[in-house]
């Protein structure tokens, strides 16, 4: 103990920075646990989808959905999501949905506004499109 309060005294530029990355992970950690949905890989995403039939709601603008989607998906972008227009999927509540964007990032977003909005099954393509198509997954142009 007393070599690490040492070590602590003589590097604080390490130990700040140590401490930073300590909290930056236990706030990642936490925060995965308290939002109302899951985080998903692609592989587990077909398996969602053939196994309990869910539903996949893509998030992105409506000429990036149109330059190719998940087969099947809808296109609710992530405006009307957040204005609580979702009335595609309003009678779902109880189904597994799957949001996908282009990174995982803007799908992020609308899943934490479904699972606040009663939707209990709401998961993350944390991969986004870029992965499904990067894992040679079939997409489609047509609505």
């Amino acid at each position: 103990m007393q070599e690490f309060i040492q070590f602590l005294s003589n590097n604080p530029m390490l130990s700040i920075t140590w401490i930073v990355i300590a909290g930056m992970l236990v706030h990642s950690v936490v925060k995965a646990k308290i939002s109302g949905f899951k985080p998903l890989s692609s592989q587990d995403a077909i398996l969602l989808i053939n196994k309990q039939d869910a539903i996949v709601v893509d998030v992105r603008a409506v000429d990036e959905y149109k330059k190719g989607h998940i087969v099947d998906a809808k296109n609710i972008t992530l405006s009307q999501i957040e204005q609580g227009n979702f009335t595609e999927i309003e009678n779902k509540k109880e189904t597994p949905i799957i949001l996908v964007c282009e990174s995982g990032a803007r799908s992020s977003s609308a899943a934490n506004k479904l699972a606040k909005a009663g939707f209990t099954q709401v998961y993350n393509l944390t991969t986004g499109m870029s992965g499904w198509a990067a894992a040679n997954l079939p997409t489609t142009t047509k609505r």
